[in-house]
């Protein structure tokens, strides 16, 4: 018999990209799904970016690049978290990556051992659970509902704090929720982290530009704390990005160095194409971040006030990502034609099969009363979608 290592057996399947696929397959059979499960903007990469690619290509950048990338493009990263965030980093402290998903898994598995507790504030992103898994580690969720704005308290992370905590990720802005803790509100957690000088800090910043409130605040401005936080960063959520695949973490030199250990055994470097694309997108102009930022948040406002309209949505207001996160136990018991919904996963399902329409159940983000709803599409499939929700959701008794 064929058995897989019990890593990958223990390994749950991505739900995100699994409510993508489902989509896919119905949009293959000619029903016309609305895909509002994917966390993808659906801008398409900015000209000047695209053109640096093809005189990468033109200029013979094919061969393979350093494990942590172009000195060039850690150069213009250490560039941009100086003059965006005022921090001061070295080349040598940056690590680019496959992707941001690649930069937080490098993180976890550089610092995690064995039996180590990982402290998640939930509602998370999918993959967060399953990278301590990897890891063979312990995860710790700390809950925040939607009534404190899906926002951890001091309180509650001491409260969640062992001698076996090793490390906690952090998502600011977040998915799934779109929260953004502010200076204030991440200065009570630090000074809480600040009692405890063995806790690793993951500060995942993917969604930095995609913010409604103003300037992102960074875990690593905090004195007390930076020798210990790890930023997690990339191109694909501001730049629109996503398939060109380039992350980036700026950490300690000692885990750093970790990970350039780690990457260089199982993926060396990044695309070399990609890496010039992305060093162009951060020493080039930045009008295009802000221009899909701003249509980010005009939909934003778009999607509160169609979901607020809803019965049963209870619904708060996102201050950056692009995710509406609404609690759904209204209908948990209710049923159409002999179908019923016991879960946000079968509400998700329902949604999907009866109202054409794809998002993701909550219980994958370790929040089972809600669902994720992703806007990064266009005003009329908002519109659309909606509406197909409404009607959807109102035969459900």
């Amino acid at each position: 018999m064929n058995t897989v290592s019990n890593r990958i057996a223990n390994l749950a399947e991505s739900e995100t990209l699994a409510m993508s696929q489902k989509s896919n397959e119905l949009k293959a059979q000619g029903i016309d799904v609305i895909n509002l499960s994917v966390g993808e903007p659906d801008f398409f990469t900015p000209p000047h970016i695209k053109e640096a690619a093809k005189k990468a290509i033109d200029d013979n950048f094919s061969f393979y690049t350093p494990v942590t990338g172009y000195l060039s493009l850690r150069k213009a990263i250490c560039e941009k978290l100086k003059n965006e965030n005022g921090l001061d980093f070295k080349p040598s402290q940056i690590v680019c990556s496959n992707g941001a998903k690649q930069s937080v898994c490098n993180a976890v598995l550089s610092v995690v051992n064995p039996g180590d507790e990982v402290i998640i504030p939930t509602p998370a992103w999918v993959s967060y659970t399953e990278m301590v898994k990897l890891a063979e580690g312990k995860v710790v969720t700390v809950l925040a509902g939607i009534e404190q704005n899906f926002k951890i308290t001091p309180a509650q992370l001491e409260a969640a704090i062992t001698p076996q905590t090793k490390a906690i990720i952090l998502c600011s802005p977040s998915n799934p929720t779109g929260s953004i803790y502010s200076k204030d509100e991440l200065e009570g957690l630090v000074n809480v982290l600040a009692k405890y000088p063995k806790i690793i800090i993951i500060a995942d910043e993917i969604y930095e530009h995609i913010n409604y409130v103003g300037k992102n605040e960074s875990l690593a401005q905090f004195e007390n704390i930076r020798d210990r936080v790890v930023i997690i960063n990339g191109v694909s959520k501001a730049y629109a990005m996503t398939g060109w695949r380039l992350g980036w973490m700026a950490a300690p030199q000692w885990i750093a160095d970790a990970c350039n250990k780690l990457q260089g055994q199982y993926t060396s470097g990044p695309s070399s194409i990609a890496q010039k694309a992305a060093e162009a997108a951060y020493t080039g102009s930045q009008e295009c971040v802000k221009e899909m930022q701003q249509a980010f948040q005009r939909r934003r406002d778009l999607v509160v006030k169609l979901a607020s309209e809803i019965e049963g949505l209870k619904v708060n207001v996102p201050d950056g990502a692009f995710y509406l996160f609404p609690e759904c136990s209204y209908y948990f018991g209710k049923s159409y034609n002999g179908r019923a919904v016991h879960n946000s996963g079968d509400l998700a399902m329902f949604l999907l099969e009866e109202g054409h329409v794809a998002s993701v159940g909550g219980a994958a983000f370790g929040a089972p009363d809600y669902i994720r709803f992703s806007y990064a599409t266009s005003d009329e499939n908002i519109i659309e979608a909606f509406r197909r929700v409404k009607e959807t959701l109102a035969k459900l008794k």
